[in-house]
């Protein structure tokens, strides 16, 4: 019998999710569900799912896995509102960019036997430079050749680690298991900080001294520098995000203000050979980070050595995973 697979959300990530599924129709049953009525059509007529369901409580009722490919902002209401619905041993996934305020919402929400496992994936790499959002920027392999870091709090069981692993292989990605501080401090660096100081950027830009002719001649690197923040789905979720992970995030902003600073001082003393030497770096830092991460190719030993994972046993006799319920 299939097992069904709820995605709540059907924006890029929760469609693509759906449409990556479709391979896996003999194993799974794609139940769509978006708070949008429009979006839930246009979906099924694109085949994300199999079936839609509007109403909330009975779109997770029978979910073994549940997927919330919402912004972090609608995630605390989401999960009150289906609580009360989800099957003993479902299963609710996120992908929200950090996890430690869902989990800490999860651990308050959900009834026991019920668990959070938070994803935070890496996209194919031939997606970098697409910037379209939503339902239209939807495709079967965007999470090919992709990473998703997987936070399991304290609790849960290996079996519900194991499903969210499965699952991530059936989209095409690479399951990756991380510590929560590790997972939200990276995901600070490459995915907040980004659209932070895209924010920034426009704040020292727009409406200051000169803008008005400034704004006629802003061409593609300014488009790009700031597209970060442009294409982001919610700026509730943005603030939430960054707020919630703040250490993380105040850290990342320092290493930056400390680099602006240095390239700053070494253009007002003239320094030529130090101005130089930043960009360069910088430059091929880039080209060197872009052609891995279009290679894709990061073996297992370079993976653990980046999360500094335990072993399986440390994990089960540590505490990692809960043994499994025992019934009486």
């Amino acid at each position: 019998m299939p097992v069904q697979i709820t995605i709540i959300g059907l924006g890029q990530i929760g469609a693509s999710m759906g449409l990556a599924l479709a391979a896996h129709k003999e194993s799974v049953l794609r139940v769509g569900h978006d708070k949008k009525r429009e979006v839930e059509h246009d979906a099924l007529q694109q085949g994300v799912a199999d079936k839609m369901e509007h109403n909330l409580p009975s779109a997770v009722r029978d979910a073994k896995l549940v997927v919330l490919a919402i912004p972090v902002s609608q995630v605390k209401e989401t999960l009150e509102f289906i609580a009360p619905d989800l099957q003993e041993g479902a299963v609710v996934l996120d992908t929200s960019p950090v996890k430690a305020g869902v989990q800490k919402w999860a651990k308050e929400i959900l009834p026991d036997g019920r668990y959070y496992v938070g994803l935070a994936p890496a996209l194919n790499p031939e997606a970098l430079h697409d910037f379209g959002v939503g339902l239209t920027a939807a495709r079967a392999d965007l999470f090919t050749k992709g990473l998703f870091l997987i936070t399991a709090p304290s609790g849960v069981t290996e079996d519900a680690v194991s499903l969210t692993m499965n699952f991530v292989r059936l989209l095409g990605a690479e399951p990756v298991l991380a510590d929560i501080a590790e997972s939200d401090g990276l995901m600070s660096t490459v995915h907040l900080l980004p659209q932070l100081v895209s924010a920034s950027l426009l704040n020292a830009t727009l409406d200051q001294p000169g803008w008005l002719d400034a704004r006629k001649v802003a061409g593609r690197a300014y488009a790009v520098a700031t597209s970060g923040l442009a294409h982001h789905d919610e700026i509730d979720s943005l603030r939430m995000a960054a707020l919630e992970n703040r250490a993380s995030v105040v850290h990342a902003l320092d290493v930056t203000i400390a680099a602006l600073r240095g390239l700053r001082d070494d253009i007002e003393n003239e320094n030529d050979d130090g101005v130089a030497l930043r960009l360069e770096s910088a430059l091929q830092g880039r080209k060197r980070w872009l052609g891995e991460r279009l290679a894709a190719e990061w073996n297992s030993s370079e993976r653990s050595e980046m999360f500094d994972l335990p072993s399986m046993s440390e994990r089960l006799l540590g505490g990692f995973f809960a043994k499994k319920p025992v019934r009486k």
